[in-house]
């Protein structure tokens, strides 16, 4: 468990796990099948990626898309892990070079596609490297009952069954129980054992607008969103094409994505989007699955989603980082009526009826008027019981003052029992406003008693009348056409005098009052410190958020960390990032404090009593001008113990008299300042790279003596 969490820390950057973390880790180190539910940005990678680095042989990892290895890869390099990827994208060369180093047993993880998995140099290459651990992910697309279903991925229980002593992970975001179980199955998993995160992602805010003018109600938005990145999400590739042309139009930042694209602009435009050089994609659900990118504050449903598994997916694509991100879904019966068109023309009764279904589902969460994520998380096979999660636009609502509506909820009633409880919410509408399109007339519905009674409500207040009445269960719709039909309960409000209670408002806002969560960190800093993400991503090739996360800015925009020691605390920094980009992120923090006269914090460092109590002996008796050796005499301990307190002195923001710090070390002076230099270029998270460069010219007594030295000056 200590090797756990020493990767964690080391590699990661992070104090603490997860819920279900720990227990996964643990299962598959165990060599123990697993098959893991969790939401996207819970941590699912972690999972199966400590497990890999402890392992002595190899980890294959299968994915679905090649963007998303890249990504995966990208982002491991940058943590110091040995990983590759092998697929069609790389030349010759680089497929070379990557297959040499799992042959080597250099490389710890491999990830590769399912369709590559069987061809014989990869099979060759698996058996020479020993495979140890196998983990699936979006495992969800291995079945039928999936809403990704890919028929390449039902290979791989072949693979299972070919490498019996392999632990194997399937991982996916979104699974019903039925698709749970059909994992399992079609995995060939071996006493698996099930981990099932809770679905709720609590920093995502949950908001569904009446769809009115939507091009105007998305200009609103994403003005209260500038310069974020974020995803449209649009029915039709026509749709997509509009949309890009009139936000780029009036100046927003926008890129299209969908199937009629080719191939190398779809790659372009991701691109692009991924490297935060364009804020927003507008896309057909085409686009997603791919996407690794941790700062997508927003997603927009343009139009809606045929499903609660794609609604999930596509929202779980924002706020990966743990930041608020705001979803937004723009409703309007008409979208019903559209899915409905393209459902009808499936030829299987069974697959019309089971897409009915999930359409239905969607509907009746878009139409909920209580708690979004009740709907949306019990769907999933989650007990939800919180009555105000805080973060969804019907609960942050100010409280409505209900006004007894009674007799439009019997016009609508009466007007859907006289039309034959077939038709939609439209088309009831219509009847009672009296319009008189060709359909009404044809139909003899213009002869009713109930034609036209309704015109002292618009149509955006009538809208509002079937959704409540859906919520009372006075109506429920029809899963295979969509028509509206009375429950047994209508019968009391149209012939018993039972009231009904609910709102109507004349005018309907365009978008929710949003509940502004604003956090506690310096926003001209942070915005800095994006900058210079962007440029060193820019100049090494990567996206931005491979460098560091916006949650990692925004910790160091609120703690504003002096020194590594203190940058090491925040979250998302491991010892590889330190190195790496450590030295400049301080030089702008210290720099940006100095500008703004803001004092530097302290570090504090919890230690167990008595070791605090003797680096505290220790600092304050070298203080004195008694050397180390004379203290490690008095104390009965070695040299580099004491040198070891003297470094936690220091880290805990004390000061030691330089010039007898100095006195302590033996390298000459150039040396000294060599390594000095060092420090400044590289940091000082790590001492045997130096050790290794200036070999045995330079002690470890030394390098920790002068490392010392070094934070003691910015004390």
């Amino acid at each position: 468990m200590s090797e756990i969490k020493q990767k964690l820390k080391t590699v990661f950057g992070y104090d603490s796990f997860r819920p279900l973390q720990e227990e996964i880790i643990s299962n598959i180190l165990s060599k123990r099948d697993s098959l893991i539910i969790m939401p996207t940005g819970g941590g699912k990678s972690l999972c199966y990626q400590i497990p890999a680095l402890l392992f002595k042989g190899l980890t294959v990892v299968i994915s679905p898309l090649i963007s998303l290895m890249k990504d995966q890869v990208e982002q491991l390099k940058q943590l110091g892990v040995d990983a590759v990827v092998l697929n069609s994208s790389l030349t010759p060369e680089e497929y070379s070079y990557n297959f040499n180093c799992v042959k080597s047993k250099k490389a710890k993880m491999l990830y590769l596609a399912p369709e590559s998995l069987f061809k014989d140099d990869i099979q060759w290459l698996l058996n020479e490297a020993g495979l140890e651990s196998i983990t699936v992910d979006e495992a969800h697309c291995i079945s039928e009952w999936g809403h990704d279903f890919r028929k390449e991925y039902r290979q791989l229980g072949i693979l299972r069954t070919k490498y019996p002593d392999a632990v194997c992970a399937a991982l996916t975001a979104t699974a019903t129980p039925r698709v749970q179980d059909d994992i399992v199955k079609n995995l060939n998993l071996v006493n698996s054992q099930k981990f099932v995160a809770s679905f709720d992602r609590k920093n995502l805010f949950l908001q569904v607008v009446p769809k009115l003018d939507p091009f105007l109600q998305t200009v609103e938005f994403l003005n209260e969103h500038k310069n974020q990145s974020g995803i449209i999400y649009c029915f039709s590739r026509r749709q997509v094409d509009e949309l890009h042309e009139d936000l780029s139009g009036i100046g927003f930042s926008t890129k299209p994505y969908h199937a009629g694209l080719s191939d190398a602009e779809r790659v372009t435009n991701q691109d692009l989007f991924t490297n935060d050089k364009v804020d927003i994609i507008i896309a057909t659900i085409a686009f997603g699955m791919g996407i690794n990118k941790s700062n997508v504050r927003f997603v927009i449903h343009y139009d809606l989603p045929k499903n609660l598994e794609s609604y999930y997916q596509e929202i779980g694509r924002s706020g990966r980082d743990g930041v608020r991100a705001d979803c937004l879904l723009l409703f309007s019966g008409s979208d019903t009526a559209k899915i409905n068109y393209f459902i009808n023309q499936k030829e299987d009764a069974v697959e019309r009826i089971s897409a009915k279904a999930h359409l239905d589902a969607m509907v009746r969460y878009a139409e909920y008027d209580g708690c979004r994520r009740q709907p949306l998380i019990t769907y999933f096979g989650e007990h939800y019981s919180k009555v105000n999660c805080g973060m969804c636009d019907n609960c942050i609502a100010e409280a409505k003052v209900s006004e007894d509506i009674t007799i439009a909820a019997q016009k609508f009633l009466s007007a859907v029992k006289r039309t034959g409880e077939i038709f939609g919410a439209g088309y009831i509408i219509d009847v009672l406003t009296g319009s008189e399109q060709e359909k009404i007339l044809r139909n003899g519905h213009h002869n009713l008693t109930v034609y036209g009674i309704g015109k002292e409500y618009t149509k955006v207040q009538w809208k509002q009348i079937p959704i409540q009445l859906l919520n009372k269960n006075y109506l429920t719709r029809d899963v295979e056409f969509g028509g509206l039909k009375l429950t047994p309960s209508a019968i009391g409000v149209l012939f018993k005098k039972e009231k009904v209670f609910g709102r109507v408002e004349a005018k309907v806002r365009s978008s929710t009052k949003r509940l502004i969560l604003k956090e506690d960190y310096d926003e001209e800093l942070f915005e800095i410190l994006r900058q210079k993400r962007r440029q060193i991503a820019e100049a090494r090739n990567v996206p931005p958020y491979v460098i560091f996360s916006d949650r990692t800015l925004i910790e160091m925009a609120k703690e504003l960390p002096q020194n590594e020691f203190q940058l090491s605390k925040i979250s998302g920094i491991g010892e590889k990032k330190i190195k790496s980009y450590g030295s400049i992120f301080l030089i702008l923090i210290k720099s940006y404090c100095a500008q703004k006269n803001i004092p530097a914090k302290k570090s504090v460092v919890i230690i167990k009593k008595t070791e605090r109590k003797r680096y505290i002996e220790v600092g304050q008796e070298f203080n004195k001008n008694i050397s180390v050796e004379s203290i490690a005499e008095t104390m009965g301990v070695k040299r580099e113990t004491i040198i070891k307190h003297l470094f936690d002195y220091v880290l805990n923001g004390n000061k030691l008299n330089p010039d007898y710090l100095q006195s302590e070390v033996n390298s000459g002076k150039e040396l000294q300042k060599n390594i000095l230099n060092e420090f400044k270029r590289e940091g000082t998270s790590a001492l045997s790279p130096l050790k290794e460069k200036f070999g045995d010219a330079v002690t470890y007594d030394d390098l920790h003596l002068l490392r010392i030295i070094f934070l003691n000056k910015s004390k």
